[in-house]
């Protein structure tokens, strides 16, 4: 069996850019002294008078991105996403959501993924405050191929959005022949005992979760919801109806982040047992990213044990 081809999506994002800039003259990157690492540097090398490093200040180059958006260019304002959801988040909030500029935010490094770099630049709370934003659409996709149909989506998208992007190499999970649209979710695998619904790096473990669950004799559906804002109210209410309860799972505090958006849809809608899983309202830790990922529980196994729990519920 071949192993499974990996790569970031903040890798995506950079070749993305640079593919899409040779169709879109009006595209400018900005950045903020992390080219490299947001790997816009790839942009930068190919359209030198496109790109514009704004130095480590972030708060300024999203009012920088605002001027030129107002100008009718489309600018891509780039930084970790600790510094452009958290830093930054009061020129996000007043220069950009509230006049509704055509400003787009590339925030690589989001969640505990960061690794070694240790909770003051592990961001698990950018998707709370980018959803509590009038105006804002917030994107969180789960690989490289869907980055570089989320990046062109936000390209033809009018209005600002938040593209949630990660550093750590995920396996690519879609072909380039895949549908993507805005404020829709994708079903990866029908299933009739519960729905496992996904966003980000997460997919990758729900897949794996569908597995351990058919050992045991449980058929799981999953659902990428990679649009977190506006997300897809339909995909979840059927999932709900379909197989009566539902796991959530994020790289994210489960407070107000993805698996809070699901829950309010389900609330509303058709109130079946839910149970999330993400980071349970604590700080991130320094190490590596995979022994972060069982110490917050967002693995697999866990995710299995939280459809075991949600189908005991019924």
């Amino acid at each position: 069996m071949s192993e499974v081809k990996k790569i970031a999506t903040r890798e995506s994002y950079g070749n993305a850019l640079t593919e899409l800039g040779k169709e879109h003259d009006d595209v400018i990157v900005l950045d903020a002294d992390l080219a490299a690492a947001t790997k816009t540097g790839v942009f930068k090398k190919a359209f030198p008078e496109r790109h514009i490093d704004c130095g480590i200040a972030e708060a300024n180059m999203m009012g920088v991105a605002a001027g030129i958006a107002a100008t009718g260019k489309v600018p891509f304002a780039s930084s970790f996403a600790m510094f452009a959801a958290g830093r930054a988040f009061e020129q996000v909030r007043n220069s950009i959501g509230y006049p509704h500029l055509n400003v787009k935010i590339g925030a690589t490094h989001a969640g505990i993924s960061v690794g070694e770099d240790g909770a003051s630049h592990q961001p698990i709370e950018d998707i709370a405050l980018m959803r509590a934003i009038p105006n804002m659409t917030v994107i969180g996709p789960s690989d490289a191929v869907s980055t570089t149909f989320a990046v062109k989506a936000a390209i033809e998208h009018e209005g600002p959005v938040y593209l949630r992007l990660g550093r750590l190499n995920v396996p690519v999970l879609y072909d380039e022949n895949e549908e993507f649209e805005l404020g829709k979710g994708k079903m990866l695998k029908d299933g009739s005992d519960v729905s496992i619904i996904a966003n980000g790096l997460m997919v990758q473990y729900a897949l794996e979760a569908a597995k351990l669950l058919e050992e045991e004799g449980v058929n799981a559906r999953v659902i990428d919801i990679h649009t977190v804002k506006p997300i897809d109210r339909e995909i979840i209410i059927n999932a709900a109806k379909e197989t009566g309860c539902i796991v959530t799972a994020e790289e994210h505090n489960v407070m107000g982040g993805f698996g809070s958006a699901v829950a309010e849809v389900v609330c509303s809608e058709y109130p079946v047992p839910l149970k999330m899983v993400g980071v349970m309202d604590e700080f991130g830790k320094s190490g590596k990213p995979d022994e972060l990922f069982e110490l917050y529980g967002l693995t697999a196994k866990n995710i299995a044990a939280k459809a075991i729990e949600a189908i005991q519920m019924l």
